[in-house]
């Protein structure tokens, strides 16, 4: 049974497309649908009041399919909610298709298949969109317990991630299993050069907004068992254990350096870019093993050489014990 509550953007350029496929909805008992006619208006409604399920058009003027998705997917990042996105498109081809799904669209609709098609893809949409999004609330109640947590020094009350202290314990946690087990860990510490800035010049609000921002977009990138915390006023750590001592070379982290250098920021000021260094260091259970804040430490000293090559510098020979 469909969810007559769910919320429905149709973005469609045609006045006759956007027309069948809002009767259909309609008589499927949707009641919760909007229309645009382009994707800047869209995008403005999506801002007011955010789409669960937005059905649009891939080629569009001005801006298409997959640049819309991609300017979805940042205000979602911001507001903490989740549109699944589905694109109506006559293209074919598994190239294609896998570029789109690349950027982040959900699904799609061939338009000459679409009556066929449209409901069991908005069945599908609608319980993916109400999975994900009680997840990011559920999310968003365990950031907040974390965050009273404070008391206990643990937690970076800004972002809600792990503090310094947090990160140090981890980190022994990790060099200690690495001793005992045998393996490789990886320390990535990451930094936002031009973070003072950004706060000289709209504000600290915004300087917050930019740190959370960085956070949620790490947690999305790391792998669920890395551990990331705020180490610095500008900085972040994350750790994380291999079977190999080289899955800690550069290349193996070459998505989070793009992922915060390449893509911008949505804020009260508008889309805001960063310049993001990072340096990686490691050891193994083939080396003297040092102290945590003795590793952490060496890692951090390679950030300014990273903000000067705008690459993610390794840090071959870091101190030990």
């Amino acid at each position: 049974m469909p969810n007559p509550q769910l919320s429905i953007m149709v973005v469609d350029d045609t006045k006759f497309s956007s027309a069948v496929i809002g009767h259909n909805l309609t008589q499927a008992g949707y009641q919760d649908i909007r229309f645009a006619s382009s994707a800047m208006d869209a995008l403005a409604m999506h801002e007011q009041r955010p789409a669960s399920v937005m059905v649009a058009d891939w080629l569009m003027p001005e801006m298409d399919g997959l640049e819309l998705t991609t300017r979805v997917r940042q205000a979602d990042e911001q507001s903490g909610h989740y549109t699944y996105v589905v694109l109506l498109t006559a293209r074919e081809g598994d190239n294609v298709l896998g570029e789109a799904f690349d950027r982040g669209v959900d699904d799609f609709i061939s338009k000459s298949s679409m009556s066929e098609q449209l409901l069991p893809r908005i069945f599908a949409a609608d319980r993916t969109t109400q999975l994900i999004n009680r997840l990011l609330d559920e999310n968003r109640l365990l950031a907040s317990n974390n965050a009273q947590l404070e008391s206990h020094n643990m937690v970076d009350s800004l972002t809600a991630l792990g503090n310094r202290r947090y990160l140090l314990q981890r980190l022994e946690d990790a060099i200690r299993s690495i001793d005992t087990r045998g393996g490789a860990c990886c320390i990535l510490v990451l930094g936002v050069q031009n973070l003072d800035e950004m706060g000289g010049r709209f504000g600290e609000a915004v300087q917050s907004e930019l740190m959370r921002g960085i956070a949620r977009r790490l947690q999305q990138l790391v792998r669920p068992t890395d551990v990331i915390a705020r180490v610095g006023s500008n900085s972040f750590a994350i750790v994380t254990l291999a079977d190999d001592p080289h899955d800690c070379k550069p290349q193996s982290f070459r998505r989070l350096h793009d992922g915060l250098n390449l893509k911008a920021f949505k804020t009260s000021e508008g889309y805001l870019s960063v310049r993001a260094g990072m340096a990686v260091g490691s050891v193994n259970s083939h080396q003297d093993l040092p102290e945590a804040e003795q590793l952490l430490s060496s890692v951090e000293q390679h950030l300014e050489e990273a903000y000067a090559t705008n690459l993610i510098t390794e840090v071959r020979r870091p101190l030990t014990a």
